[in-house]
């Protein structure tokens, strides 16, 4: 099993060696880690990049705190531009999985729609790979080692699984001791997510954003209202699908002008 690495929060970040790790205990052959440059959150499944000459900009760099014999590279792209590019060879060869993450906030409720970590997964599986997004509760992450556990378990069960190329594994977890995690639950996603947005108009027709937590307690149930409750959370997302037996306005014959 070949493994790619990414994420949105960058090269930088703890979270790529606990997805790195993870893959190496499931038993992965070879682990890459390919990651943006800089953070690029919010990104969805967004094929941006920066090129030189024609040349997307891809650096030889050590992300902190990987394995031995796991090489690391900071791409001047977008997650999903990253995927992509994995998906035709960009890394090597095609790999078998993509994990994503582990993201530093979680991505829950219809919200995934805008996120990176997400959005790289999706772009794995419209080319047949299999995707795990992974998210730490958690702005500022402390226990890396609870993210690592539920990832490994998931891990495991996605190995046994028969393969489901459009289909994503959306994993969060509570920024917790693993001992203070209630265990995992299978979730739908809450109506938007953990964080919402609003939009003010300001004087000479501009627009402001603001953001604030989502108050997630009128839906319990959804992933959103489960990680308040302290339970990690698994949903299993689409990548975009053509519904063949949709009804639709379809003609037999050109339209009279």
């Amino acid at each position: 099993m070949r493994v790619l690495v990414t994420n949105d929060d960058g090269i930088e970040s703890e979270g790529l060696a606990v997805l790195a790790r993870a893959a190496l205990d499931a038993g992965a052959d070879e682990v890459v880690v390919a990651a943006p440059a800089r953070d690029s959150s919010g990104a969805s499944a967004s094929l941006l990049g920066a090129e030189h000459d024609g040349r997307l900009v891809v650096d030889r760099t050590d992300a902190p705190g990987l394995p031995d014999g796991v090489d690391s590279y900071a791409v001047r792209a977008a997650p999903a531009l990253i995927a992509f590019v994995a998906a035709h060879g960009g890394f090597g060869p095609k790999p078998d999985l993509v994990l994503s993450g582990v993201n530093r906030g979680a991505n829950t409720g219809h919200a995934v729609l805008h996120s990176g970590t997400v959005g790289a997964a999706l772009s794995a599986a419209t080319h047949g790979i299999r995707g795990l997004a992974v998210s730490l509760t958690d702005a500022r992450p402390q226990h890396w080692a609870t993210a690592e556990a539920y990832t490994a378990h998931v891990l495991r069960w996605m190995v046994d699984q028969p393969q489901q190329p459009d289909r994503v594994v959306n994993l969060n977890v509570p920024d917790r001791p693993l001992a203070e995690v209630r265990g995992l639950r299978r979730a739908p996603l809450a109506a938007f997510g953990a964080v919402q947005a609003r939009v003010h108009e300001v004087e000479h027709g501009n627009l402001m954003l603001t953001y604030s937590e989502h108050w997630v307690s009128r839906e319990p149930d959804t992933d959103a209202g489960m990680l308040l409750r302290g339970w990690a959370t698994v949903t299993l997302l689409h990548a975009p699908a053509f519904e063949a037996d949709a009804p639709l306005p379809e003609l037999d014959e050109p339209l009279a002008g």
